[in-house]
């Protein structure tokens, strides 16, 4: 079957990006009614319910991307028997994964008041609620999840992403009813149960309708199942990393330091992520042919590569950087008011953050891009591991501090030095390693310097009308980083090729801005 690649591609981005503005506006709104109707305890209970079943979701392995890789070839050739057997195998595996993953839920369920430090908010079940969100993720596997897989395969996630907006749409309309007029946690979560059986019902019939010839039935040979199962090995240390680095924040402040103060950090971090989201569609559009690269082009030009796409994101996060350490307090006085407010010592610490998660993930996008699952599968264990260890022994002296530098820490000191070996080692030369290193070495100062020029540019001003603050302080947060970034980089090749890029997708339009054109040509 010949796939449409280009159309499906630019489909998928538009419709993606309309999801990614949806899941970042509507919840936003979603929190903030919470927040004034029914307290930030309850946003907490939101966010700690996620982080536990996230963490159960590592039962899924990275089955589904496995299986969707294997089904590529097949659905290229026009093999209806060998789709059909893959569908049953997926089938069994995610009835197996609910399995577990219920069981496990269960396990866990006496142990979830220790989660919770201090009190839970009156009236709540916290065993009812838990119980409620485990079945919502078990229905996610037994319902009908491994059809989804053919539109993956297929490049078809444009049609995932119109059910999620229907279906996340009504669920949203429910809450809000449910929330300002009975103000009954209990329905609200139940809310998320019944979309999630809506959706996997409604993408089921759609998949039927658009690929009839294909039924989960027939066996795969015994080398083919194999060769899946050792995929799912190397990509399951990978997702236990990320999935621990991701929720374990999330459970030690509730455990340690409480609901309410896991609902200030959540308001923050909801932020970042949301920038984060936007970030990653280029990660997403580059993958594919980065990949192709690497397999075509000779390692010098894949290394040019990627010293261009390392400085397009350090200039762009650090242009986030300088907006999050100066924008930061006035928005959130502006949206929560004083009293849900962390320090700006938070604030730091979070801007920081975003930008160490940001140049890692170049670096993990020519790990994916490349395939190198296999020698990297030990890397995001060990960081996970570190990154528990020092949110245990960090939040007990700096408290929310200590969480968020210690993914700082687990990032910088283990992660980053271990992936950067692996990459030139068996992707690129060793002899291009100390350039790079300089390379991002150099973008964290010029990072670290925009936001000491801006934020002391900002606090010149001394202006009590938040909403003209944040004004003045966008302005300067926005322009202010690319006059600095521009005279530091400006004259490099990296620049230059940078620039050549991003002209060839705007048309030329980019160099018609005659600074930028001479900044080039000097």
């Amino acid at each position: 079957m010949k796939i449409e690649r280009t159309k499906n591609a630019t489909r998928n981005i538009i419709v993606g990006m309309m999801l990614k503005v949806y899941q970042i506006f509507i919840p936003f709104v979603m929190r903030t009614i919470m927040i004034y109707f029914m307290g930030v305890q309850y946003l907490g209970l939101n966010g700690l319910f996620s982080s536990v079943l996230q963490v159960l979701n590592l039962a899924e392995l990275g089955v589904g991307s496995a299986m969707v890789f294997s089904m590529y070839k097949p659905i290229a050739e026009d093999d209806t028997i060998r789709i059909c057997a893959l569908m049953k195998l997926y089938k069994l595996y995610y009835r197996a994964i609910g399995i577990v993953i219920g069981i496990l839920g269960l396990v866990l369920l006496p142990f979830i008041p220790i989660l919770i430090k201090g009190d839970i908010p009156t009236g709540i079940n916290i065993y009812l609620l838990y119980l409620i969100n485990l079945a919502a993720t078990v229905f996610s596997y037994w319902l009908f999840a491994y059809k989804n897989s053919l539109l993956q395969a297929h490049q078809r996630m444009d049609v995932t992403s119109k059910i999620m907006l229907v279906t996340n749409t009504i669920q949203y309309a429910v809450q809000i009813i449910i929330i300002i007029f009975t103000k009954n946690y209990y329905y609200y979560v139940l809310a998320i149960l019944g979309t999630q059986i809506i959706n996997n019902i409604v993408t089921a019939i759609i998949v039927d309708k658009m690929y009839p010839g294909y039924m989960a039935q027939g066996l795969l040979d015994k080398k083919e199942v194999q060769q899946i199962n050792q995929r799912i090995k190397d990509l399951f240390t990978s997702k236990i990393g990320f999935v621990v680095v991701d929720s374990a924040d999330t459970i030690v402040i509730s455990g340690f330091l409480g609901l309410t103060v896991l609902a200030l950090y959540q308001n923050y971090f909801y932020i970042v992520s949301s920038v984060m989201g936007f970030i990653a569609v280029i990660f997403t559009s580059c993958t594919a042919g980065i990949g192709n690269s690497i397999i075509i082009d000779s390692a010098e030009k894949n290394f040019n590569d990627l010293k261009k796409l390392t400085l397009l994101i350090s200039w762009i996060c650090g242009v986030c950087f300088c907006c999050f350490l100066n924008l930061f307090q006035p928005f959130m006085e502006l949206w929560v008011g004083k009293d849900l407010m962390l320090g700006l010592g938070a604030v730091v610490c979070f801007c920081v953050y975003f930008f160490i998660q940001e140049i890692n993930k170049v670096l993990n996008l020519y790990k994916d891009a490349s395939g190198i699952w296999h020698e990297d599968r030990y890397r995001p264990l060990v960081v996970a591991i570190t990154n528990l260890s020092l949110n245990i022994f960090l939040v007990n002296f700096w408290g929310i501090y200590g969480i968020l530098l210690s993914t700082v820490l687990a990032t910088v000191c283990v992660g980053m030095p271990w992936i950067l070996k692996n990459l030139f080692t068996t992707v690129f030369a060793k002899d291009y390693l100390k350039s790079y290193i300089c390379n991002l070495l150099r973008y964290m100062l010029g990072t670290m310097i925009a936001g000491m020029v801006t934020f002391f540019m900002c606090n010149i001003f001394d202006i009590s009308n938040l909403w003209m603050s944040l004004f003045i302080r966008g302005a300067i947060s926005s322009i202010v980083p690319n006059v600095i970034f521009l005279f530091l980089y400006g004259r490099t090749q990296e620049f230059n090729d940078s620039i050549s890029l991003v002209n060839k997708i705007t048309k030329g339009k980019l160099l018609k801005f005659r600074f930028i054109r001479e900044r080039c040509s000097a």
